[in-house]
């Protein structure tokens, strides 16, 4: 006979059934609650607890069992403390879940009118289930690709969305993970040249009724309930632990095509909300270890996501299930990094954010997590943290995006606050001694406009989402090129595709770690929507009939240019003239340097940089001004003749010993 343990956390199966074992600091007692087929339901109260862990050896368990917990103990809202044994929650351990939720009191701990009183009707009926996953799978000699930060080419994209309506992935596995894992759509990856994909959330996530009261989904999946679990929605192969397999399948065929797979994971909040929210898990294990309270009126959840609640990041067993979630994907899953959400939340323990958080300094020590790419959303709703996170991890780097979208709509003043983004942001890293890789270089990304959209609307026209427009960014630093949306006009379209190219070859020229909006290589519109969290529909889903294969190959060129050039890609900043090497030189258009009035004129909206490292160089030459520039070639370092490399100007050419360039307006030329 077994005996039980208080570790691992969750279910785990032994000879004679399953070690379960759940953390409740406040509870009185636990059960496991097993379900038949046919939905009856079978109850064994966790007998042994040690410290605040309660734990037992439950028979008749095995692969495929569907299950939940009930924790008895007190209902005392205005103490934390919402105890429900009628309500079936989920294992907060759980690595698949099945089924979906029936909205409606049964879900609410609370009298939904009387908010401060329990709810007695059973949720067992209404609730999704754990389902125990068999963990055996072979993964062959797959392993961590490791791709340098350097050599990282980051694409962000959705697993519903991308293959959803792909003509060459079999229409059974569209929008799943074995469409993402299909040959075809890898194809368009490996074709255009990145490193990385970066996945919209795929923990297991609720559709919340707000939306679905409307005929709207939660696309993006910013709402999760599962930390250890796979969304079930994109199994094409079932939901009852087929998605663990299926998951690993997309990995491994991913990896096997030399690209990396990083997770946008949501560890700032859940999708249990406020105090007026349902009662799916945490909120009815232990409120007041997994959440953080309004001290002093513990009734109410200190938010700083904007979605209700905050996860308790000041508490061991809150950390414990970030650290315990990380490591599974990690090394059961094999996933190669994560963008965090929210990041600066995580690293709030006392309120304000701490660069030597517990949060921050459990993962620089981890030997399995350290070893794996961290990116961080380095904002949420009470700061703006870009250059606070440790020099182990990359952010976002949201001024990239405004910085660029202000320099290449031809905004007065921006050329400064540009060269700073394109020369890898050394005004936010390079004091801290940080490296410009810790920069995530995006123009766009999923929250906001596509890049086809950023071109073509003025506006946001977000009307689908049902909030009368009134959601999602107003200040976007886009123009449209005269012309609201779709044209027939040809000048506004060459001009919006020009931009386009300014925009991704910029990005891939410039010093850091690029991230591309996935469908932005082939134009991929929203119709002007830039909040399309909710819009799981052809809004969303990448339109390939519609791809502009032109822009596409444009895209590969320039990332393969990036490739070809190590000039483009140092992992610290260029080394300045007084310590001997002169590895960059911002210039004027006329070839000579830059002075402090050249700076601060509001109309100099163009400058060559020059790039070096070793034997490879490389001339930028950026021209955001409304007329036509002539550019004073530098010497070429190690002699030779200028060659033309990269240009948005399709027509741009460079004559053989040329030492002046006509650089057309609202273009960039890069040259070797």
């Amino acid at each position: 006979m077994s005996r039980s343990s208080r570790h691992p956390l969750g279910v785990t199966l032994v000879e004679d059934g399953a070690n379960v074992a759940v953390f409740s600091a406040t509870a009185d007692r636990v059960e496991f609650c097993r379900f038949d087929e046919d939905g009856t339901e079978h109850r064994t109260e966790l007998t042994n607890r040690t410290g605040y862990v309660f734990h037992d050896i439950v028979p008749d368990v095995a692969v495929g069992t569907r299950y939940g917990v009930r924790v008895h103990g007190a209902w005392d809202p205005a103490n934390g403390l919402r105890h429900n044994a009628a309500k079936l929650l989920l294992d907060p351990y759980a690595t698949a879940i099945d089924g979906d939720y029936e909205w409606g009191q049964a879900l609410f701990g609370h009298k939904m009118d009387a908010p401060d009183e329990i709810d007695d009707t059973d949720s067992a009926s209404a609730m999704p289930k754990c389902v125990v996953a068999d963990r055996a799978f072979d993964w062959d000699d797959d392993a961590p690709l490791r791709t340098p930060l350097s050599d990282t080419i980051v694409y962000e994209t959705h697993v519903k969305g991308f293959t959803k309506q792909h003509p060459d992935v079999p229409e059974e596995i569209r929008g799943t993970y074995a469409g993402m894992g299909h040959p075809a759509a890898i194809q368009h990856l490996v074709d255009l040249g990145v490193t990385a994909v970066e996945l919209l959330p795929t923990h297991q996530f609720v559709q919340e009724a707000t939306l679905t009261d409307k005929g709207l989904r939660n696309y993006w999946g910013y709402n999760t309930i599962g930390f250890l679990a796979p969304h079930n929605e994109y199994s094409s192969s079932g939901t009852a632990g087929q998605q663990v397999r299926e998951f690993k399948e997309m990995v491994k065929a991913l990896h096997a095509a030399g690209l990396e797979v990083f997770m946008d994971v949501v560890y700032n909040h859940t999708a249990e909300g406020n105090h007026m929210g349902p009662t799916l898990s945490f909120k009815g294990i232990d409120n007041t270890s997994y959440y953080r309270l309004v001290e002093g009126d513990e009734e109410h959840y200190f938010d700083t996501t904007g979605t209700g609640n905050s996860l308790n990041v000041a508490h061991p067993a809150a950390l414990a299930l970030i650290m315990d979630s990380l490591r599974y994907w990690v090394e059961e899953m094999h996933v190669d990094g994560f963008r965090f959400d929210l990041a600066t939340t995580l690293t709030r323990q006392g309120g304000e954010a701490e660069k030597f958080s517990a949060f921050l300094d459990i993962i620089h020590q981890d030997p399995v997590l350290r070893e794996v790419k961290m990116i961080a959303e380095p904002w949420d709703t009470a700061g703006y943290q870009v250059g606070g996170f440790p020099a182990d991890w990359s952010e976002w780097n949201g001024k990239y995006r405004d910085d660029l979208r202000d320099f290449w709509r031809g905004t007065p003043g921006s050329l400064g606050a540009a060269v700073q983004r394109v020369l890898g942001s050394p005004d936010v890293y390079e004091a801290s001694r940080r490296s410009p890789l810790c920069s995530v270089d995006f123009v766009t990304a999923h929250d906001g406009f596509t890049l086809a959209d950023l071109t073509m609307y003025a506006e946001k026209h977000n009307e689908a989402n049902g909030e009368d427009n009134n959601d999602g960014e107003s200040d976007n630093r886009s123009f449209n090129g005269g012309v609201e949306g779709p044209t027939d006009d040809g000048s506004v379209n060459d001009y919006r595709n020009l931009q386009r190219r300014n925009f991704l070859g910029t990005l891939l020229l410039s010093t850091g770690v690029p991230m591309i909006l996935g469908g932005d290589e082939v134009a991929r519109s929203q119709g002007g929507n830039n909040n399309a969290y909710c819009q799981d529909d052809e809004i969303s889903w990448y339109d390939w009939a519609a791809a502009d294969r032109e822009l596409q190959a444009f895209t590969a060129s320039a990332i393969a240019f990036r490739k070809a050039h190590p000039a483009l890609t140092p992992e610290w900043y260029r080394v300045a003239p007084e310590h001997g090497v002169e590895t960059v030189q911002i210039l004027r258009a006329d070839g000579e340097p830059f002075g402090d009035d050249d700076w601060e004129d509001p109309l100099n909206m163009a400058v060559t940089l020059l790039l070096t490292d070793g034997e490879d160089v490389v001339a930028v030459l950026l021209n955001a001004s409304e007329t036509v520039v002539e550019f004073t070639l530098p010497e070429r370092p190690g002699g030779g003749d200028w060659s033309l490399g990269l240009s948005s100007d399709a027509e741009q050419q460079v004559e053989e010993g040329a030492t002046t360039l006509l650089v057309r307006d609202a273009s960039f030329t890069a040259l070797v």
